[in-house]
């Protein structure tokens, strides 16, 4: 922990804690906490850690904090929280067996990473204390999609667990597919999770990151390739995924518009909004889903207020958005319309070549 900002507000009384992932190879400070005002949404940063490498995307879990570290020879470390939500590091970081972890996720009592550089999916035991247990178990990706740039070999790129918890969801940008995990077992003894079926999504679309809708039974796939979201029908029973439909998160044609990379996507709790990030645009773009989820209609791109946002994050009570600029180096923060999800910029707070926004 470093900082004499850190050390000066550990006493006063604030109403939550957000934790910020981002590149240390490019100048960030690794682990950023920061205090997030209940009232009003503002961040106040207390302090930083760069106990561990690039910590490009954080997880939370009941007894830990957990960082990837997005390198050749990845690797994933647990945090235990202080008494002022600080993370210090809990135990050695763990290899993953994978390159370039860029998401991980909590399923069941296991650990999951997606190494988009060597295109895989590694599970690691998180014991009762959530401490991590190893070797990983690696679930190994193949394919390719027609990108020659992009998608030469396979790119997984998230790893979410099912609202049921029955299921893992990995998605592909190289080879344009989500594959489906399972079983999720509570008792990591019962073997980690296989491949239970691949979805293929049209081709170049480059799937980067999904969202569930609050229903749990629509899933939305963000594509980075082509400013694209790809509805799919979810059956939580079968573990069936069915694309029906496509929606763009840019307006086509925009004069003067840049290429449109979007990075993340975030559902609102009452299922009647998305919030897409997209790069290069520098935008947010808003999708109501209220009068039909299946089929969500674009209403609006909101400028983000910086450089490059790689990820969005709501705040628990559904009426903030925050995004990490990564090239911008910083935070920003919105106050969502409750009746037009639209976002309202509110503030920003300085984090350099920020990757990821987690509340604590």
């Amino acid at each position: 922990m470093t900082g004499r900002e850190g050390r000066a507000r550990v006493g006063q009384v604030q109403e939550g804690r957000v934790y910020i992932g981002s590149f240390t190879s490019a100048g960030g400070r690794g682990i950023t906490t920061a205090a997030v005002d209940g009232r009003t949404g503002a961040l106040t940063v207390l302090g930083s850690t760069d106990a561990l490498p690039d910590p490009s995307y954080l997880a939370r879990g009941p007894h830990r904090l957990y960082a990837v570290s997005e390198a050749e020879h990845g690797l994933v470390q647990a945090f235990a929280l202080d008494a002022a939500g600080l993370p210090h590091p809990a135990g050695p970081p763990v290899p993953v067996a994978g390159a370039g972890p860029t998401h991980l996720g909590l399923a069941g009592s296991w650990l999951l990473t997606a190494n988009y550089t060597s295109g895989s999916v590694s599970a690691l035991p998180v014991r009762p204390d959530g401490t991590l247990g190893g070797p990983a178990a690696v679930l190994t990706h193949r394919g390719s999609g027609p990108d020659p740039e992009r998608q030469q070999s396979p790119h997984a790129h998230q790893v979410l667990a099912d609202p049921s918890g029955r299921w893992v969801l990995s998605v592909d940008l190289g080879t344009d597919s989500v594959r489906i995990c399972a079983p999720v077992a509570p008792d990591p003894g019962a073997g980690a999770p296989s491949v239970h079926a691949e979805v293929r999504l049209p081709p170049g679309n480059g799937p980067r990151h999904l969202a569930f809708h609050a229903s749990g039974a629509l899933v939305y796939v963000l594509n980075e390739l082509r400013p694209l979201l790809t509805v799919c029908r979810w059956d939580a029973t079968a573990g069936f995924l069915e694309p029906v439909g496509e929606v763009p998160v840019a307006p086509e044609g925009a004069p003067g518009s840049a290429r449109a990379y979007p990075s993340a996507i975030v559902a609102s709790p009452d299922g009647r909004f998305l919030w897409a990030a997209v790069r290069g645009t520098d935008t947010i773009a808003v999708l109501a889903t209220a009068g039909n989820p299946a089929e969500p209609q674009l209403t609006a791109t909101v400028p983000v207020g910086g450089r490059w946002p790689r990820d969005l994050a709501l705040d628990p009570s559904g009426q903030r958005l925050y995004a990490a600029n990564e090239r911008s180096g910083d935070v920003t923060w919105f106050a969502v319309d409750p009746q037009t999800g639209l976002p309202h910029r509110a503030g920003s707070v300085p984090v350099p070549a920020a990757s990821c926004v987690l509340f604590g």
